[in-house]
């Protein structure tokens, strides 16, 4: 649709305007902002914080300041190496080295940019492949502390909440999970167990409102946001990219209180509206086996700024993907992680044929990649299920239930029986011997029997000669400390256990293309004027991997500075004034997306 700027001037004129609210976007937002740059960001949505609130805070960036103040510093050539590796050639190696050189830089940004950033490095958590060359065993995730959520005053309500809300009092510091789930293992996982009592008694005597992972990261940047005046508007939607006769992105159409708002950004537009994890057509159309709508991402995230990329000329790639996460998907459509239990020491996973497939520890990408290849050649592994005995039911954390005696109200469940809603729902399935369980689950008797029978003869070797399950430091994170394989370890007497396991995701990692600045790219390679995209809008600097914890929030947030930086530069360089690029001469087109963003 075309515009005419002259006849319909611009309502508002800012240098940088950005499009969502998620790590990436605040990232961007504060990075322009700390250039001096007039700087916007909008919201689809009533609540801030996109998936980046959702998530698990993790930021993967190798040589972050807070590695380097413990004395690690991990070689940029190497972790250039790692991802090059990982990557397969999906990946330009100008992405990659920009990734490894500026997530550090803007970790330090933000360091410096506000006290309300205190980032924290706590060694052990493993890269995803820590035995490749420039892998670490000791990981890059990043994370930030806990925060009253009352520190927000009057945003805090704004703030995108959880799709499973914790009991009140209930959450995690970094190492917290893992000790958790060793809670019948050592005194450790019992200390945490207590910790997790006394922040309930707290809550409730105190008011404290305490948040934790991604919801503190994204309550953090808001409160950055708050501290340096840059507005952010909700339940904002973009209608339409404004473009010039060259192509060049001018502004945004933005639709405000019932009306629409044509806003001129003189140093570009900065797209950071999330993927399209719930338009199941679109996604089905790219990855026909997808069943149905399985993704954590967030709500709002139906993929608009990809069709406004992609009406101003962008080129996509990787529409098939996402940042996949074996799951369980409970009757009322619930869904749960399906993490720890897969480096459960007693337990192995079948596919249709009741055979194993995959080291069931494997990162997640892979396990799901594994399901999805596996569904392509004519045998079901979507679902798969997850096997395991009633002592290992007893012994450690298994789709969120606690090995402890009963407790009456707990939040959680407890006590040594498996719930009966559990076995109702037909999502977990009990039998007394491998045949009526193989009958229960529709696998071939005989397979899923030798299944077991040659998964019981490697735990007892100590090693995982089909698989190797335990081999990598990774495979170990969440394993039992107390067994000299933390991830084998033979299935007992009957009752065995089955458990469903769907293809989650935490979202696409599929959009539009992108160079080293994060400018949108067109099929030829040329560069579309005036626009960026980072985060989930953009094809991921990940490729088809995965590099460590955090390796979604670390891009985002890092192109979310890179994309910034970039402006900024190119606006000294010009050094236009505002006022003079508030009402351009220019007949200009519209690219409408269908729907707003995120």
């Amino acid at each position: 649709m075309s515009s005419d700027t002259t006849a319909h001037p611009f309502d508002e004129t800012v240098d940088v305007l950005v499009i969502g609210s998620g790590g990436g976007g605040m990232t961007a937002a504060l990075a322009a902002d700390a250039a001096g740059l007039k700087t916007l960001v909008i919201e689809k949505s009533s609540h801030f914080g996109g998936s980046t609130a959702l998530s698990g805070g993790g930021i993967w960036v190798p040589g972050a300041p807070s590695q380097r103040r413990a004395g690690y510093v991990p070689s940029p050539d190497g972790v250039f190496d790692y991802l090059k590796q990982i990557t397969e050639g999906t990946v330009s190696d100008a992405r990659l080295r920009k990734y490894v050189e500026a997530a550090p830089e803007m970790m330090d940004f933000l360091e410096h940019d506000s006290d309300w950033f205190e980032f924290v490095w706590k060694p052990g958590y493993a890269d995803y492949y820590p035995e490749l060359p420039g892998g670490s065993a000791q990981g890059s995730t990043i994370n930030v502390p806990a925060i009253d959520l009352r520190k927000l005053g009057e945003h805090e309500q704004e703030l995108l909440a959880p799709l499973a809300l914790a009991p009140k009092g209930i959450w995690f510091a970094p190492k917290d999970l893992r000790l958790f789930y060793q809670v019948r293992q050592n005194w450790r996982g019992k200390a945490v167990l207590l910790k997790l009592i006394w922040r309930m008694v707290r809550a409730r005597v105190f008011g404290d409102r305490m948040a934790a992972i991604g919801q503190s990261l994204a309550a953090r940047m808001r409160l950055a946001l708050k501290q340096h005046d840059i507005p952010l508007w909700l339940d904002a939607p973009m209608t339409s990219l404004i473009t010039g006769p060259d192509g060049a992105v001018l502004g945004a159409v933005v639709e405000r209180d019932g009306r629409a708002v044509r806003i001129r950004a003189t140093g570009g537009v900065i797209l950071a509206s999330g993927g399209f994890d719930h338009d199941m057509a679109w996604r089905k159309e790219h990855l026909p086996i997808l069943e149905q709508d399985w993704s954590f991402g967030n709500p709002a995230a139906t993929g608009d700024g990809i069709r406004a990329g992609e009406k101003a000329g962008g080129a996509t790639e990787l529409l098939d993907e996402a940042w996949w996460f074996p799951a369980i998907c409970w009757p009322d459509g619930r869904l749960q992680f399906m993490l720890n239990e897969r480096m459960m020491p007693s337990q192995f996973v079948v596919n249709g044929e009741g055979k194993r497939f995959i080291n069931e520890a494997a990162p997640y990408m892979d396990f799901a990649h594994a399901m999805i290849k596996g569904q392509e050649s004519g045998v079901a592994h979507i679902p798969c299920w997850l096997v395991t005995d009633i002592d290992s039911f007893h012994r450690y954390v298994v789709a969120g239930h606690l090995p402890i005696p009963k407790i009456p109200f707990a939040p959680v469940p407890t006590g040594r029986k498996v719930p009966r809603a559990w076995l109702d729902s037909g999502v977990v399935v009990e039998a007394h011997s491998w045949e009526e369980l193989a009958g229960k689950i529709g696998v071939p008797a005989e397979n899923l029997r030798a299944t077991a029978e040659r998964f019981n003869q490697l735990a007892h070797g100590g090693h995982d000669d089909d698989f190797n399950r335990g081999d990598s430091a990774y495979d170990n994170y969440y394993g039992d400390p107390t067994l000299p394989n933390p991830n084998l370890r033979p299935l007992g007497k009957p009752p065995y256990y089955a458990f469903q396991i769907i293809l989650g995701d935490l979202g696409t990692s599929g959009g539009l293309r992108t160079d080293e600045h994060a400018r949108v790219l067109r099929a030829d390679d040329s560069v579309v004027d005036g626009l960026y995209a980072v985060g989930n809008v953009s094809a991921a600097v990940m490729g088809r991997s995965y590099a460590g914890a955090g390796a979604t929030i670390g891009p985002a947030m890092t192109f979310g500075y890179v994309a910034a930086t970039h402006i900024a530069r190119a606006q000294n360089a010009v050094a236009q004034p505002v006022t003079q690029a508030a009402n351009p001469q220019i007949q200009g087109t519209v690219s409408n997306p269908s729907g707003g963003n995120r």
